[in-house]
């Protein structure tokens, strides 16, 4: 397996076809030998000349790329350019803005807006495994600032005090493990505790501050910091959360700038990847995990930006005048 430390070692690797196909083969099909993503079958030619392959099983789609099957597909961008642009977005630590990203690979910033979700959609963590041992608990609110909004922008905006306005997430991180996060609804005792059961294994020590909600998680160890009182006492504490929270806040302020709710649970992917995979991982480490998690994932413009949703809906009855 190829492997390099520098985004200019990447740059320059990828800019030859022949490594990106190479690259490409030994991940999907670490056997070493090709197989068509539509029917599996190994009767298949290379076509130098398109850079396809062709299988021979008589279907009606016989083509085949090394996009087809990945969340690169029907992209008329190069690998030359989603490869350098996944190592930047997994090895960045505040993330990298589109505007940033388009004059990096040399596309517009509406093609990098779209290139950085499709690749933060492959970060997606489908694992399913537990978090246990000692385990930590908390929750935030994400959304802009009132004093750095014009005044007809906040009057508009900013409706009530506290978390009004603004969207709850919460965190669930094992101590010295991984972390999991999620846009929730509201930070009411039905929404929370359901988020804890679904991924905290019963009996495993778990920590949260002094919030209502979290009274009557009875399965586990639970122990209270109250932090009106103090922020650490002894092992209790949600320090590890609190050090995400502020990593995730400061690439969306100082990097992203402005997030929009519905594409929020994206970025709590993109942050959660580097952090779980922050320690014992180079770069390079990142960016080969991430790159063996594009296939069979899908994104299109249309479901990223609500218009498939928008076209299934009935038109409205017009209403007379």
């Amino acid at each position: 397996m190829e492997s390099f430390k520098t985004l200019r070692e990447a740059v320059i690797h990828f800019a030859d076809f022949e490594n990106c196909k190479r690259l490409m083969v030994q991940l999907r099909w670490p056997d070493g030998v090709v197989k068509c993503p539509h029917c599996g079958a190994e009767k298949i030619t290379w076509l130098a000349k398109n850079r396809v392959w062709k299988c021979y099983t008589g279907h009606s789609m016989p083509k085949f790329s090394l996009k087809t099957g990945t969340i690169f597909e029907d992209s008329p961008i190069g690998l030359d350019k989603w490869l350098p642009a996944l190592w930047l977005i997994v090895n960045c630590k505040n993330g990298i803005s589109s505007c940033e990203l388009g004059r990096d690979l040399g596309v517009t910033q509406k093609t990098a807006w779209f290139i950085a979700h499709r690749l933060r959609f492959a970060l997606t963590d489908g694992g399913s495994d537990l978090l246990c041992g000692e385990v930590e608990a908390d929750e935030t609110y994400i959304g802009g600032k009132a004093r750095n909004m014009h005044k007809d922008v906040r009057a508009q905006k900013i409706t009530g005090t506290g978390g009004k306005d603004k969207t709850a997430v919460m965190g669930i991180l094992q101590r010295g493990g991984k972390v999991k996060t999620k846009v929730v609804s509201n930070v009411k005792k039905k929404s929370l505790q359901a988020e804890v059961r679904k991924h905290v294994e019963a009996g495993s020590a778990l920590f949260t501050d002094a919030l209502k909600s979290y009274e009557g998680l009875n399965e586990f160890e639970h122990q209270v910091v109250d932090h009106a009182v103090q922020y650490v006492d002894g092992k209790v504490h949600t320090n590890g959360l609190e050090n995400f929270w502020s990593l995730l806040k400061r690439g969306l302020n100082g990097t992203y700038v402005s997030v929009e709710p519905f594409h929020l649970f994206r970025y709590l992917d993109e942050q959660a990847y580097r952090y779980n995979n922050r320690k014992d991982m180079d770069d390079y480490d990142r960016f080969e995990l991430a790159l063996r998690q594009v296939t069979g994932k899908r994104l299109t413009y249309q479901h990223l930006t609500g218009k498939d949703r928008e076209a299934s809906q009935e038109p409205a009855t017009p209403s007379i005048i």
